[in-house]
């Protein structure tokens, strides 16, 4: 991809050699980053060239993960979108070579839910001529599932510095504790063990939860509530909308609309 690269952003990847360095064994030869982004969901690999001639992969440090999205988010051209996969380089005393994918599909460890593409292009926006036809398919949704279970935006973009924007109002702090009930109320239908990075707080240790909630008729991850009960970010508004509308009380939620919902996320 012939995308320009500016000073500030080949210091990224500066810091992302130094910090890489300073996590592997010493003595390495090669360090190899892939990078994989489609809206909030990302995949990175590490790979690194021991002194005894063998590639093995490495754990990609939480810093490493948050200065290439900064580059991706950088790197975005209006109209054109930015670069949905990276291959950076670095071997030893050599300025670190990267290639960047901007229209051709990644080859994804698991390929991201219809959401995530739709993100892609509300955070990146391109102008129709430059939107592939793999990238406009993928961010449809593909069945009556997809229709009936809404999913939320969980922020409203992505800043300069891959920071998240917010652009919606604050909730009255009455109405707050009433959708955060409502939030937490709803059954647990997808979780994992661990938690994510808060990307408001991405200092701090992971704590944002790993699961997804349902009420038949949306499906939300654990990152809405938390960054609503700890930054005070009010959740999609089509999503409070309906919460209002449903008077701030979860109904039964059976076994097909979880599987519904599970199927939506999926």
């Amino acid at each position: 991809m012939n995308q320009p690269v500016t000073p500030p952003q080949w210091q990224i990847l500066g810091q992302v050699g130094q910090l890489l360095a300073g996590a592997v064994p010493p003595g390495w030869r090669q360090m190899r980053v892939e990078y994989r982004a489609a809206g909030r969901h990302v995949e990175v690999d590490v790979a690194v060239v021991t002194p005894d001639g063998v590639a093995r992969p490495a754990p990609p440090p939480p810093p490493v993960v948050q200065l290439l999205g900064r580059l991706r988010a950088g790197m975005y051209q209006p109209g054109r979108g930015t670069w949905l996969a990276a291959v950076v380089v670095f071997d030893p005393g050599r300025p670190p070579q990267a290639d960047y994918v901007i229209d051709h599909e990644p080859r994804w460890r698991q390929v991201p839910p219809p959401i995530g593409f739709a993100d892609e292009l509300r955070f990146f926006p391109r102008a129709e001529e430059h939107v592939p036809r793999w990238l406009r398919e993928r961010a449809q949704p593909r069945s009556e599932v997809d229709v009936q279970v809404r999913t939320p935006r969980v922020y409203d973009g992505l800043d300069a510095d891959g920071r998240p924007v917010v652009r919606r109002e604050p909730l009255a702090p009455a109405e707050r504790d009433r959708v955060l009930e409502y939030l937490e109320s709803a059954p647990v239908v997808l979780a994992a063990r661990g938690f994510a990075v808060d990307e408001f707080d991405p200092g701090k240790p992971a704590s944002v939860p790993l699961n997804f909630r349902t009420d038949g008729q949306w499906v939300w991850p654990g990152a809405v509530t938390h960054y609503l009960r700890e930054h005070g970010v009010a959740p999609d508004p089509e999503l409070v909308a309906h919460i209002r509308a449903r008077g701030f009380v979860v109904p039964e939620v059976d076994e097909q609309a979880r599987d519904r919902a599970v199927a939506a996320v999926t």
